[in-house]
Parts: structure tokens; sequence; C-alpha cells
């Protein structure tokens, strides 16, 4: 039997953080992936000769904003980051209106917005300012454990009790009415309600608006920054960082089993006959109903976590495209053939309108398209004159069949063309995912949820995965939950792999006993039976 003192589950870009973090405190790790190739939603391949496609996430402002992957130096070992002209392109119609564009220069962003609306250059403006006053201190209240208490410290601080009671009454809107009270015009609101479709939240809905100002602002200050040579690179650069520390990764280890005894994690068992024992901790990047139901002995979870678990929401299918072209997309829209982000087929009340589809389980007939032109973004993505492109949109929950998928798919070529005339006729190579084979990637994108769980309220800090303390600490001692089922959530941040492996080093200090004795009661607490049941 081999050991290590943790053993990561998942080479997703949560668990190399993970190792990362823990190999670099000295600890030996062996980190445990199921595929053959590291990187989870973080992969990118050739599916055309010369044409290089990011298979799942592409555009990372999440990742340049993170203290987490900021701190590990990822440029130390080889990775570059490349930019489009413009970070993002919302044409709210297939006319040939010029669109709402973001610019990495704000001044620039604002004036494009005032051609629009003469009001809304300045209101812009003012948002940016306001991002520059609060939005150090909101991001590290997001990306830190629960609860969170240096962010809070330093908005109240800066900004008083007054305007922080009214700054989270804004981060409470919808995106629709966040718009609407900002700004005058369509083209600045679309640039929030674009982002806000960023999440599975209805604009319409609270939440939504807090996603759409993140996105817009993290746009503004880091861009929508690519790893030149495709997302694969990225998640490279995280194995070499891992490794470099110590880590030990070894891919095609499905892991089938933890083992548990006196209520402690103490070895994983693969699929192919490897056990690893854990001395100190098991680190899991895979989602939460999986690991609940699937990893543990039943007996080791209490019933009233497993209840817990059939309310766990899922985020909605994704049905994604990918194309080689031979030659630029003809945009009839001025201003989108220069950004690497397209928010492509509503507008602001299309999106509701779209957003109602999704919730009422019909699959939408006129689809909002996140779309990527990847080699405006890096010329390294394909040869001269062509472009590496991908659309991605939604499937309404329970939804995620072929056919269904496969009409989607042509609806959002459909869309496609009506912005841009004779794309079809550029298209060299079409392929399309459906949610089955994103679960047949990456298992933790189950049926085409690629964020680990639903964004709305419902589902975010202490409610995430499951009512419960909102950290990565299970009912397992020694067990940490580190996938994007865990808090915060979705995106490529790293943080939910930062924290699991925060708290398991935690749990080994001076106060590593109080720390777990504590823990342990609070969530004996959560879980036991209520008194209806005993």
């Amino acid at each position: 039997m081999e050991i290590a003192d943790a053993v990561v589950i998942g080479g997703g870009h949560h668990g190399l953080v993970a190792a990362s973090v823990l190999a670099d405190a000295g600890w030996d790790v062996c980190l445990l992936e199921a595929s053959d190739v590291l990187g989870g939603a973080v992969r990118s391949a050739e599916l055309h000769p010369g044409f290089t496609a990011d298979l799942f996430s592409a555009f990372y402002p999440l990742t340049a904003a993170s203290p987490v992957v900021r701190a590990l130096d990822l440029g130390g070992v080889g990775l570059c980051w490349a930019h489009a002209p413009a970070v993002l392109a919302h044409p709210a119609r297939p006319d040939g209106e010029p669109a709402a564009v973001l610019h990495r220069d704000r001044e620039r962003t604002a004036a494009g917005l005032a051609e629009h609306e003469p009001r809304d250059g300045e209101a812009w403006l003012r948002l940016c300012a306001q991002w520059d006053a609060v939005g150090d201190a909101v991001l590290r209240s997001v990306f830190t454990a629960l609860p969170p208490v240096r962010g809070p410290v330093q908005l109240l601080r800066r900004i008083g009790t007054a305007d922080a009671l009214r700054l989270a009454r804004f981060l409470a809107l919808p995106v629709r009415r966040m718009g609407e009270e900002l700004f005058a015009g369509e083209h600045a609101r679309l640039l929030l309600a674009g982002n806000g479709g960023h999440a599975d939240i209805p604009p319409d809905a609270p939440g939504s608006g807090v996603f759409g100002w993140l996105l817009a602002m993290l746009g503004q200050q880091h861009g929508f920054p690519v790893p030149v040579g495709g997302a694969g690179e990225l998640a490279a650069a995280l194995a070499r960082r891992a490794t470099a520390a110590g880590a030990e990764l070894h891919t095609g280890e499905r892991v089938e089993r933890i083992e548990v005894r006196g209520g402690r994690a103490v070895a994983v068992r693969c699929a192919g006959g490897r056990t690893v024992r854990a001395r100190r901790a098991v680190i899991a990047d895979v989602t939460a109903p999986a690991l609940y139901r699937d990893l543990l002995p039943a007996d080791a979870v209490p019933p009233r976590l497993h209840a817990d678990l059939e309310h766990f929401a899922w985020d909605t299918p994704v049905v994604k495209v990918n194309w080689a072209l031979r030659e630029p997309i003809p945009w009839r829209n001025p201003g989108t053939a220069g950004a690497g982000t397209v928010h492509l087929g509503a507008d602001a009340r299309g999106l509701v309108q779209w957003a109602g589809d999704i919730e009422s389980g019909t699959v939408p007939a006129t689809p909002f398209l996140l779309f990527g032109q990847m080699t405006t973004a890096d010329a390294s993505r394909s040869p001269d004159g062509t472009e590496s492109a991908w659309a991605y949109t939604h499937l309404p929950r329970g939804v995620t069949g072929d056919d269904a998928a496969q009409e989607l798919a042509e609806r959002v070529d459909a869309t496609v063309e009506e912005f841009a005339p004779g794309f079809r006729d550029r298209v060299l190579h079409r392929m399309v995912q459906r949610p089955r084979d994103l679960q047949e990637s990456d298992a933790n994108l189950v049926h085409g949820a690629v964020a680990g769980g639903t964004a709305q309220l419902h589902q975010q800090l202490v409610f995430r995965p499951v009512p419960g303390l909102g950290r990565s600490e299970t009912v397992v001692d020694g067990l940490y939950l580190a996938s994007a089922s865990a808090h915060p959530g979705g995106g490529v941040h790293g943080v939910c792999g930062w924290l699991a492996a925060r708290a398991a080093l935690a749990h080994q200090g001076v106060l590593g006993g109080l720390r777990r004795r504590v823990t342990s009661a609070a969530l004996e607490l959560l879980y036991r039976d209520p008194p209806s049941a005993r």
C-alpha cells in the first residue's frame, strides 16, 4: 500500500491548486486523476489540423483576478497570456447597429457608450470608480472561507456602514434592475446583462446583478485573457507548478472508494486496484453528490445530509459548438470583429424571454450565446487569416437528450448566421459537444452542468452544496470538498482547492485539535436527525 500525507482526488484546476499548496507546505501529496489528461474543464485539443479549440472554459477573468492563482506565479513555469483587441462585444440586434463594446481602457469604453447615450459615458466611469473603491474588498470577501471577516471589515472602514448597506442592496439587485438604475441607454445595460448571462440565474432574479457587475468590472480591470496556445496550457502550467513543489500526479486512476475508519478518511481505492493511505487528509475535487453518494460508505454520511442532497440543483445543461473557419467571421455589427468574447442573440428583453424558456422547460427558439473568437484573442490558435471559434448556450434542466442538443446546436448556427451572413460558408469543420459528451469527457460535468451546481441564491454561501457551514470541511474527519460544488462555486479561480488545502493544513497546526472539535460539533448539530425523526 502506498502512503502519502494527502491524497487529492481529481486533477481539475482546483485539485492541482490544492496539490501545490499542500506540497509547498512540505506534505507528501499524491494526486489521482481518472482521465488520461489533467485539467478537468481546463483543456484544449486540435479538432481540425492547425486549429486549437478550448473544449470547456476559454476566457479567464476570474483567474486573472484570483489572488490564489497569482500567488502560484504560473509565469515562472512558462504560462503566457494573450488578449483580444477588445474584451467583449454585445450586438443588440442583427441589423448592423454598432455593438456595445467593453475595452480594457475604461475611457474608451465610456466614450463608446456615450455615442449611444451621452449620459452613460459618465455613468460607466462612476461605476468603475465604485469598483476601485470596493472591488478588492468584495473579491476578498468572496475568495475566502465563510464567514468572511477581513473583506467586510475592510469595506466598513473604507466606505462606512451606511454606504455598505447601500452596496449590499446594490449587489442583491437582479441584473435587469441594476442596469435600469445605473444607465439610461440600452448599450451600457447590455454590458451588465450579457455578463450576468454567464451564470444560470434569470436576469430578473436576485443575484444575477452581482455576477454581471463582477464580470464586467473584472473585464474592465483585467480583460478576458486566454492562455497562449490553448486552455490546456493553463492546466499544464498548474501541473508543472505542483510537480515542482513535489506533488506526484497520476492520470488514468479512477478513485472508486474512500475508506473511513473511526469517522476519519484514511485511504482511497482506485478501480484498477491501487490503494493510497492518507496520513493527514483527503482532498476531493469531485462534485458533492459524487463524494457523498458514490465515494463514501453510506454509513459515513448522516441520513439528513443524504436527504439534503435530494434538493441539490445542477446548473443548466450546456450545448457547445466548435468551428474551424477558413476566414474571419463576417459580422454585420461594427466593433464585434475585434472582441474575444461576443454575447449574441438577445437584447435585454430577449435575455428575459430566453431565461423564461429555460426555466419553463422549453428548448429556446432564439438562444442567447456566449461566443468565443479564439484566434482574435490568441493568434496561435489557427493559421493566418482563419478563425478558431466556439459558442455555447443552455438547455433547460432535465432536458439533456441528444435530439434536443442537436436541435439547439442548429439554432446556434442559425443565430450566428443571422448576425454574420455568410458565416456557414466559411466553416471548414464543426463539432458539437452535447451534455452527454461533456460528462463523458469530465465526470464533474454532470448532465452538461459546468459550474458544479446552480449559482442561484438558494445554493450559495452557507447553502452550498447543501445547508451547512459553507466550508470545505465535511462530516468525515480529514476529508475536504475542493470542487466547484463548494463555496465560492464555479469559475476558474482555484479558490475551492485553496480553501480545502488551507483547511487541511489548519487542522494539522497548533490549534488543529480544537479546530477539528469545533467543526465536528457544528456539523453534528447541523446534520443530526430532527426531533420529529427520533
